[in-house]
């Protein structure tokens, strides 16, 4: 992982913004879900109580990556035990029998649903998630917001990598899309891709907001509305 120096903070904005495409992460951005994935790394390796501080430090410290990066370093780093093709079959299917049902369920994060029905038609808008390509559309799609998106993306591939095919395959200028995102790895895939980047947090004082300056902060949607035009 590159260190954090490396990535140029881009200047918070006391104007308004100006976009035409909105990139959207999903927990913590659309959906209050971050603690159902939190109590599912808990339970999946629950039979490993002496690294459980460990690995949920882990796991909250770096949002915005995928599983399947997650699970092969707390086994080599934190455990320190093979996993085996087997082992990483099974904390697969573990971990998306554990949250799929409760993510689709969870809350709006505040303001959330009403940003989306003002933005519908107005802006192409994008789901851009570390959720697994398959799992995350069918969450979108059960939640009924399928028709609010005009592509949905998951892992394996990365968001950087997603945002760059976003602005390669419709030409869109990248000085004008928005990615919303809740992390520091968020805001490195924004940074790569070289598009603004907006934060959504509970708390505007989180440490990783140091090391990457957004063009917006916020914490309810009716803040960011304030940055848009």
């Amino acid at each position: 992982m590159k260190k954090l120096k490396k990535y140029m903070p881009k200047c918070i904005s006391n104007r308004t913004i100006e976009i035409r495409v909105i990139v959207f992460d999903f927990d913590g951005v659309i959906a209050d879900s971050v603690n159902v994935k939190t109590k599912a790394f808990r339970q999946l390796f629950k039979d490993y109580p002496e690294s459980s501080n460990a690995i949920e430090k882990f796991h909250l410290e770096n949002g915005g990556i995928s599983r399947f990066d997650k699970f092969r370093h707390i086994y080599v780093n934190i455990i320190k035990k093979e996993l085996t093709k087997k082992e990483f079959e099974r904390l697969c299917a573990d971990f998306n029998k554990l949250v799929v049902e409760d993510v689709i369920r969870a809350p709006f994060i505040a303001g959330a649903k009403d940003f989306l029905d003002s933005c519908k038609g107005k802006y192409p808008m994008y789901v851009v998630s570390a959720t697994p390509d398959e799992e995350i559309r069918e969450i979108v799609g059960r939640r009924g917001l399928e028709g609010y998106f005009k592509a949905v993306y998951g892992s394996p591939a990365t968001k950087a990598e997603h945002i760059n095919r976003i602005l390669k395959e419709n030409s869109y200028d990248k000085e004008k899309l928005l990615f919303i995102g809740d992390s520091i790895n968020d805001y490195k895939a924004s940074y790569e891709s070289g598009v603004l980047f907006a934060a959504r947090v509970d708390n505007k004082k989180e440490s990783w907001l140091r090391a990457a300056k957004p063009v917006v902060i916020f914490s309810s949607f009716e803040e960011l509305t304030e940055y848009i035009k």
